[in-house]
Protein backbone atom coordinates (compact mmCIF):
# COMPACT_ATOMS: atom_id res chain seq x y z
CA UNK A 1 0.00 0.00 0.00
CA UNK A 2 1.24 3.51 -0.83
CA UNK A 3 0.70 6.02 1.97
CA UNK A 4 1.25 9.74 1.53
CA UNK A 5 2.42 11.86 4.44
CA UNK A 6 2.13 15.60 4.77
CA UNK A 7 2.59 18.09 7.58
CA UNK A 8 3.28 21.65 8.45
CA UNK A 9 6.26 22.65 10.60
CA UNK A 10 4.48 21.55 13.81
CA UNK A 11 4.23 17.95 12.64
CA UNK A 12 7.66 17.17 11.18
CA UNK A 13 8.97 14.97 13.99
CA UNK A 14 5.78 12.95 14.37
CA UNK A 15 5.48 12.56 10.59
CA UNK A 16 9.02 11.22 10.36
CA UNK A 17 8.39 8.77 13.21
CA UNK A 18 5.25 7.48 11.50
CA UNK A 19 6.96 7.16 8.12
CA UNK A 20 9.58 4.95 9.75
CA UNK A 21 6.89 2.98 11.60
CA UNK A 22 4.80 2.34 8.47
CA UNK A 23 7.88 1.54 6.36
CA UNK A 24 8.84 -1.12 8.92
CA UNK A 25 5.34 -2.57 8.45
CA UNK A 26 6.05 -2.95 4.74
CA UNK A 27 4.21 0.06 3.31
CA UNK A 28 5.59 2.36 0.63
CA UNK A 29 5.62 5.85 2.12
CA UNK A 30 5.67 9.07 0.12
CA UNK A 31 6.84 12.12 2.05
CA UNK A 32 5.27 15.35 0.79
CA UNK A 33 6.99 17.34 3.52
CA UNK A 34 7.63 19.63 5.12
CA UNK A 35 11.00 18.78 6.64
CA UNK A 36 14.24 20.23 7.91
CA UNK A 37 16.70 21.92 5.58
CA UNK A 38 20.36 20.87 5.21
CA UNK A 39 21.27 22.96 8.28
CA UNK A 40 18.68 21.26 10.46
CA UNK A 41 16.37 24.26 10.38
CA UNK A 42 12.61 23.78 10.08
CA UNK A 43 11.25 24.57 6.64
CA UNK A 44 8.16 26.58 7.55
CA UNK A 45 5.01 25.63 5.71
CA UNK A 46 1.35 26.60 5.80
CA UNK A 47 -0.88 23.62 6.59
CA UNK A 48 -3.43 24.44 3.84
CA UNK A 49 -0.71 23.96 1.22
CA UNK A 50 0.19 20.47 2.44
CA UNK A 51 -3.44 19.49 2.99
CA UNK A 52 -4.23 20.43 -0.59
CA UNK A 53 -1.12 18.80 -2.06
CA UNK A 54 -1.64 15.48 -0.29
CA UNK A 55 -5.39 15.57 -0.88
CA UNK A 56 -4.71 15.92 -4.61
CA UNK A 57 -2.34 12.95 -4.49
CA UNK A 58 -5.04 10.78 -2.90
CA UNK A 59 -7.73 11.97 -5.31
CA UNK A 60 -5.51 11.28 -8.34
CA UNK A 61 -4.52 7.85 -7.05
CA UNK A 62 -0.84 8.67 -6.64
CA UNK A 63 -1.18 7.20 -3.13
CA UNK A 64 -3.84 4.90 -1.69
CA UNK A 65 -4.26 6.70 1.65
CA UNK A 66 -2.64 9.54 3.52
CA UNK A 67 -1.74 10.76 6.97
CA UNK A 68 -1.74 14.51 7.63
CA UNK A 69 -0.33 16.23 10.69
CA UNK A 70 -0.43 19.83 11.85
CA UNK A 71 -0.65 21.33 15.34
CA UNK A 72 -4.26 20.23 15.92
CA UNK A 73 -5.03 18.18 12.81
CA UNK A 74 -8.04 20.37 12.12
CA UNK A 75 -6.78 22.90 9.60
CA UNK A 76 -4.84 20.45 7.46
CA UNK A 77 -7.85 18.11 7.28
CA UNK A 78 -10.18 20.96 6.35
CA UNK A 79 -7.86 21.85 3.48
CA UNK A 80 -7.68 18.25 2.24
CA UNK A 81 -11.46 17.93 2.40
CA UNK A 82 -11.80 20.68 -0.21
CA UNK A 83 -10.56 18.20 -2.81
CA UNK A 84 -13.28 16.15 -4.50
CA UNK A 85 -12.92 12.50 -3.57
CA UNK A 86 -11.12 13.14 -0.30
CA UNK A 87 -12.65 12.03 2.98
CA UNK A 88 -10.26 13.20 5.69
CA UNK A 89 -11.06 12.61 9.35
CA UNK A 90 -9.36 14.11 12.38
CA UNK A 91 -8.71 11.31 14.85
CA UNK A 92 -7.33 11.80 18.34
CA UNK A 93 -7.88 8.22 19.50
CA UNK A 94 -8.07 4.77 17.89
CA UNK A 95 -11.87 4.26 17.98
CA UNK A 96 -12.57 7.29 15.78
CA UNK A 97 -9.87 6.18 13.34
CA UNK A 98 -11.43 2.73 13.06
CA UNK A 99 -14.94 4.12 12.58
CA UNK A 100 -13.76 6.72 10.05
CA UNK A 101 -12.69 3.83 7.83
CA UNK A 102 -15.54 1.40 8.64
CA UNK A 103 -18.46 3.80 8.24
CA UNK A 104 -17.11 6.77 6.29
CA UNK A 105 -14.58 5.12 3.99
CA UNK A 106 -12.05 7.77 5.01
CA UNK A 107 -8.98 7.86 2.81
CA UNK A 108 -7.01 10.32 4.93
CA UNK A 109 -6.55 10.54 8.66
CA UNK A 110 -5.25 13.63 10.35
CA UNK A 111 -4.18 14.43 13.85
CA UNK A 112 -2.42 17.06 15.83
CA UNK A 113 1.20 16.78 16.88
CA UNK A 114 0.27 18.98 19.84
CA UNK A 115 -2.65 16.68 20.70
CA UNK A 116 -1.36 13.11 20.43
CA UNK A 117 1.99 11.61 21.33
CA UNK A 118 4.07 9.14 19.39
CA UNK A 119 2.63 5.92 20.82
CA UNK A 120 -0.97 7.10 20.60
CA UNK A 121 -0.36 8.17 17.00
CA UNK A 122 0.86 4.65 16.20
CA UNK A 123 -2.29 3.16 17.76
CA UNK A 124 -4.46 5.55 15.74
CA UNK A 125 -2.67 4.62 12.52
CA UNK A 126 -2.93 0.90 13.28
CA UNK A 127 -6.67 1.17 14.02
CA UNK A 128 -7.25 3.02 10.78
CA UNK A 129 -5.26 0.68 8.55
CA UNK A 130 -6.55 -2.49 10.23
CA UNK A 131 -10.18 -1.46 9.61
CA UNK A 132 -12.12 -2.04 6.39
CA UNK A 133 -15.03 -0.11 4.92
CA UNK A 134 -18.23 -1.99 5.73
CA UNK A 135 -20.19 -0.78 2.69
CA UNK A 136 -23.89 -1.62 2.87
CA UNK A 137 -25.95 1.19 4.38
CA UNK A 138 -22.76 3.20 4.81
CA UNK A 139 -22.05 3.23 1.07
CA UNK A 140 -25.21 5.26 0.44
CA UNK A 141 -24.12 7.77 3.07
CA UNK A 142 -20.65 8.08 1.60
CA UNK A 143 -22.27 8.77 -1.77
CA UNK A 144 -24.27 11.57 -0.12
CA UNK A 145 -21.05 13.03 1.27
CA UNK A 146 -19.51 12.95 -2.19
CA UNK A 147 -22.46 14.86 -3.67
Amino acid sequence: MRIGFGCDHAGIDLKNILIEYMTEKGHACVDYGTNYDENGEVIKCDYPVKGHEVGEAVAKGDVDYAILICGSGIGISMSANKIKGVRAAVCSEPYSAMMAKRHNDANIIAFGARVVGEELAKMIVDSFFDAEFEGGRHARRVELIEK
